[in-house]
């Protein structure tokens, strides 16, 4: 029955802007009357994350507290579902994103990098799913920092399934989870596609630390440079399939990240000076920080 009801969310996948709200406005209302009309169990399962309705947040384009760089991206949501604080939305955010089949190199890198930025104040964006963007949600929360997971799904819906015990962290420790799509919205790679413009238009600048070639990272990256920002890239090995896109995006102008330093002295020429600098957490300064591979 899943398999059925992943096939009817991506049915008919609109284009354009207008496409776009049309299915996000009527389209996923009409796809769970159509279910519950074939007897289709709508209720939260599962893959539902609990969470009091206190937690539970609507905000529509027209509300103070939405999002400045949402206004800003390709077919601007009208609406956005959060679990978690609102405010978060408008801290100064770094998107890190990277490959699903990520190398112990990208898994570390990311968490790494998250860690780093997180010590500056800053607050880390990121897609949650498995390999580079769990790695960087992970390293924001070990760094003591707080995290805002966008999906492609409901806000509280689990996907990926393995995903529960970070989304929890990530709630309990002051982050967001967002969407776009009504609350219990199934899992559509169309939705996570559409969902990289959001990482982009949350954060003021995007890390990309392992693509292949074809990857959708590009599509983040492109989103990006589309809203006239920041583009950063870790390069690798020339000979790993991983890397091939990171390093085509910094052959094509990404700024190369390579070391400690080059990191620090991007995030100051996109955010500005440095915070006062955050103490790491216990794990951070005992050496015990969370593996960013679980």
């Amino acid at each position: 029955m899943e398999h059925q009801e992943q096939q009817i969310w991506t049915a008919d996948e609109p284009t354009g802007a207008a496409a776009w709200q049309a299915e996000t406005t009527d389209g996923w209302t009409r796809v769970v009357d159509d279910r519950k009309q074939r007897g289709i169990d709508c209720a939260p399962t599962t893959r539902s994350i609990w969470a009091p309705p206190t937690m539970r947040t609507e905000l529509v384009a027209s509300d103070s507290r939405f999002p400045e760089g949402l206004h800003h991206v390709e077919a601007p949501p009208g609406c956005i579902r959060l679990l978690g604080d609102p405010a978060l939305l408008t801290r100064p955010a770094l998107a890190i994103v990277g490959a699903r089949k990520a190398s112990p190199y990208g898994l570390e890198a990311a968490g790494h990098f998250a860690r780093c930025a997180v010590l500056r104040g800053i607050t880390i964006v990121s897609g949650g799913a498995i390999g580079c963007d769990q790695a960087a949600h992970r390293g924001a929360l070990d760094a003591g920092g707080r995290t805002i997971v966008v999906l492609g799904c409901g806000a509280d819906i689990i996907y990926p399934m393995r995903a529960r015990g970070l989304f929890e962290r990530v709630l309990a420790e002051g982050g967001t989870i967002i969407s776009e799509a009504p609350w219990g919205s199934s899992p559509s790679k169309w939705g996570f596609r559409r969902r990289n413009r959001l990482i982009a238009g949350l954060a003021q600048a995007t890390l990309i630390v392992e693509a292949g070639l074809p990857s959708g990272t590009f599509i983040t990256a492109d989103a990006t440079l589309a809203q006239g920002k920041d583009v950063l890239a870790i390069p690798g090995s020339i000979f790993a399939l991983e890397s091939r896109g990171a390093n085509r995006l910094i052959a094509q102008g990404a700024v190369p990240i390579v070391d400690d330093a080059g990191f620090e002295d991007a995030l100051t020429m996109i955010f500005g000076q440095s915070e006062q600098p955050k103490e790491p957490s216990d794990q951070e300064s005992e050496g015990g920080a969370r593996d960013s591979r679980e």
